[in-house]
C-alpha cells in the first residue's frame, strides 16, 4: 500500500485575526493561517483539520463524468424513484462554458450539463442542481409539478439561498 505524504505546511499567524483559520495550496506548500493567541495545541488541531478540508475539496474537484452519472443515478433512486423509466439520462457531464446557469438539460436528447463552477460549493448544493437537471427529464417546464419534483430533496430551498447568495455576490463590487 502506497503511503500518502503530508504535504509541506507553513503555518502563519495574525495579530489581527481573531477566530477564523484559512489554508490554501501554494504549489506543494499548504499555507494556513491562525490567529496569534492560538497554543500548540489548537495549531496542530487546525493544521490537521484544514488540510482535511483541503483534501476534501480537492477530492470533489477530481469528480470524474463517470462519477458525475453514478452521483445522478443515485439521486435519482432516493428521491425520483416513481419515475426511474423517465429518469434515465443519457449523459451527464461537467462543462466549464456554462457561466450564466448552473446546470442545464436537454430532455429530447436525455444529456445533462453541470457547470464547473459549482464543484467547490458544498455536496448538498451539487446534488441540488443535479436533482434540478433531473427533474427535467421528467417535467421539461419549471411548473408547480416539476417544483414538487425538486422539492423532494430535503434542501432544496437552502440550496436555493445558497445559489441566489453566490449569485448576488457576483455582483457586488467589493473595495
Amino acid at each position: 500500500m502506497a503511503r500518502v505524504r503530508k504535504p509541506v505546511v507553513e503555518v502563519r499567524r495574525s495579530q489581527r485575526r481573531r477566530r477564523t483559520v484559512s489554508a490554501y495550496r501554494d504549489g506543494e506548500r499548504v499555507v494556513v493561517l491562525i490567529p496569534d493567541r492560538f497554543s500548540r495545541a489548537e495549531e496542530t488541531e487546525w493544521v490537521e483539520r484544514m488540510l482535511a478540508r483541503l483534501e476534501a475539496r480537492e477530492e470533489r474537484l477530481r469528480c470524474t463524468d463517470a462519477e458525475l452519472l453514478a452521483r445522478a443515478r443515485r439521486l435519482t433512486n432516493r428521491y425520483l424513484a416513481d419515475h426511474a423509466e423517465q429518469v434515465a439520462p443519457a449523459s451527464v457531464r461537467w462543462v466549464t462554458n456554462q457561466n450564466g446557469r448552473w446546470g442545464s438539460c436537454t430532455p429530447d436528447d436525455g444529456t445533462i450539463r453541470i457547470s464547473h463552477r459549482i464543484q467547490e460549493m458544498p455536496d448538498w448544493v451539487v446534488d441540488y442542481v443535479l436533482l434540478h437537471e433531473l427533474a427535467h427529464l421528467v417535467v421539461p417546464s419549471h411548473n408547480t409539478r416539476f417544483w414538487d419534483l425538486v422539492n423532494r430533496f430535503p434542501k432544496a430551498e437552502r440550496a436555493r439561498g445558497y445559489l441566489e447568495g453566490v449569485s448576488a455576490a457576483g455582483t457586488l463590487v467589493l473595495a
